[in-house]
């Protein structure tokens, strides 16, 4: 198993009413979970978002703090919720409706990673689905929430920045007019407040980056569950292209890793310095 559900580091100051988090970027693959997959050690990443811990592993040096996942995500997805289990993939689970994400081998216990690769030759139990979900899953968003509540009672709002990478293939295969570098998904203007959206958004177009929303990515279970503007709580999904920082076919840092992460920390520092509400803010 996973050695620990998360990792949470503290700035030595809090000034920020940022969070980050990470949920994608373990590499933390147990040995009793490898010897069981379909796949070679190096194919059951391309689903994780490798890295990205590192790119953001600045942020508490703005005042805010940084959560990042224990479990990989082909062991255990923490961007779906504990109740989207898959019935083709664990054993005792009635379908119920449908839900797309669940249908296509995404559910909070992956069966497939990337293009559809399966990840098991055949079931695994009730239990052992019960065990991930309990073990890492529910500690996790625990912790989350946690954060995001002392945030909000600290400084009056909480703005969650979930923290994600996106393959260049999807990227390249959008139908726009320019391809964008980082996608905020605020599920459609949902999950947080314009002002708090746009101020994100400058901080990545201010660096030189091309950005969008929400297409091709609106945000999943994170930034639905969590983003509350009328409570003050609100959440962003970044996705930033891979091929910025990373070749994708190696899983490794590529030429421009260190240029990319240092053009990052200006953005991170932006984005960490994000105000606490006004009187403009007060009907939020």
């Amino acid at each position: 198993m996973p050695k620990s559900a998360f990792e949470l580091k503290l700035p030595d100051h809090r000034t920020s009413c940022a969070v980050f988090a990470s949920p994608h970027s373990s590499r933390d693959y147990p040995m009793s979970f490898l010897d069981r997959t379909l796949l070679t050690d190096h194919s059951v990443r391309s689903s994780e978002d490798a890295f990205v811990d590192q790119l953001f592993d600045c942020a508490t040096e703005f005042g805010a703090p940084l959560l990042l996942a224990g479990a990989p995500r082909a062991f255990l997805d923490l961007n779906r919720g504990p109740e989207e289990l898959d019935p083709a993939l664990i054993d005792g689970v009635r379908r119920q409706g449908h839900n797309p994400r669940v249908a296509s081998g995404l559910g909070v216990i992956p069966r497939v990673v990337s293009n559809g690769r399966a990840i098991y030759r055949g079931k695994i139990s009730a239990a052992e689905a019960r065990q991930r979900i309990d073990s890492y899953w529910h500690p996790y968003h625990a912790e989350l929430q946690r954060q995001l509540t002392e945030t909000r009672s600290s400084f009056g709002r909480a703005v969650l920045i979930d923290c994600h990478s996106m393959p260049h293939e999807a990227v390249r295969q959008a139908n726009m007019s320019q391809r964008p570098e980082i996608v905020l998904g605020d599920r459609f203007g949902t999950s947080a407040h314009p002002e708090v959206v746009d101020h994100v958004e400058a901080a990545f177009a201010a660096a030189g980056l091309v950005v969008t929303r929400n297409t091709p990515f609106a945000g999943a279970y994170v930034t639905q569950t969590y983003g509350r503007p009328s409570r003050h709580v609100h959440a962003v999904q970044i996705e930033i292209d891979r091929a910025l920082y990373m070749d994708e076919q190696t899983i490794r840092p590529n030429a421009h890793f260190e240029e990319f992460r240092r053009l990052l920390r200006g953005v991170i520092a932006d984005i960490a310095g994000i105000p606490a509400p006004d009187q403009a803010l007060a009907a939020e």
